[in-house]
């Protein structure tokens, strides 16, 4: 059996929903994944089988490349297209590259990052996602992360699309929320894909659906 597969996950299900179709459909039973991708986002999803699930940590330390599209003018609550808008910029704007690029370096580097309150961090032994859908108050705690590349792709309209080099833990929507509050725009996370993760390209990934038992063997 194959070790590692590499899956281009699909906007609309979860990571364990991959490992969940993995093993009804294909009996696999020592399974794991290197990196959740959340459920709005597509790309590659790294699959650990067998003896390769003793890897995780490794899988951990390596750079991910996301492609990721920035909204600007609204906020929402999950930091990303799925929440409720939370804050709307009533006043024209126009984006400028050259302001763009001058933010962005702000984020390169090691930065304290909080997660959103919508996403799978633990806050008291309980997942945050769960205490802000119940409308719970708490803050997130700021962790440090690392941005080692950041570059503009383009820019349309009041949507910008960037790609990301960061290490293991970071949330690319926390970085549009941030971008956003810098130039006072407000911004969301409008679309995310994961490109590479070290080494492993999403060009080498297969879709979920197109998968045969004899890529597993």
């Amino acid at each position: 059996m194959s070790n590692i597969l590499l899956i281009n996950k699909p906007e609309g299900i979860t990571s364990y929903d991959v490992i969940r179709y993995l093993k009804q459909n294909f009996g696999v039973k020592k399974i794991g994944h290197a990196g959740t991708l959340d459920p709005a986002a597509s790309g590659l999803l790294i699959i650990l089988i067998d003896d390769a699930t003793k890897r995780f940590d490794e899988f951990q330390k390596y750079p991910k490349e996301y492609i990721a599209t920035v909204e600007f003018g609204k906020t929402t609550d999950t930091y990303d297209s799925e929440g409720k808008i939370t804050f709307i910029y009533d006043k024209p704007f126009k984006l400028n590259r050259s302001e763009l690029d001058n933010v962005l370096k702000n984020f390169v580097g090691e930065i304290e990052q909080s997660p959103p309150a919508f996403s799978a961090v633990k806050i008291s032994g309980k997942p945050a996602y769960k205490l802000a859908r119940a409308g719970k108050q708490f803050e997130t705690k700021p962790k440090k992360v690392t941005v080692y590349e950041t570059e503009i792709l383009d820019i349309r309209d009041k949507q910008i699309t960037i790609r990301f080099v960061v290490s293991s833990g970071t949330y690319i929507r926390s970085l549009a929320f941030d971008l956003g509050k810098k130039l006072g725009y407000g911004a969301f996370l409008s679309d995310l894909v994961r490109a590479k993760i070290g080494p492993y390209k999403l060009d080498d990934a297969q879709n979920l659906k197109d998968l045969t038992i004899k890529d597993l063997n």
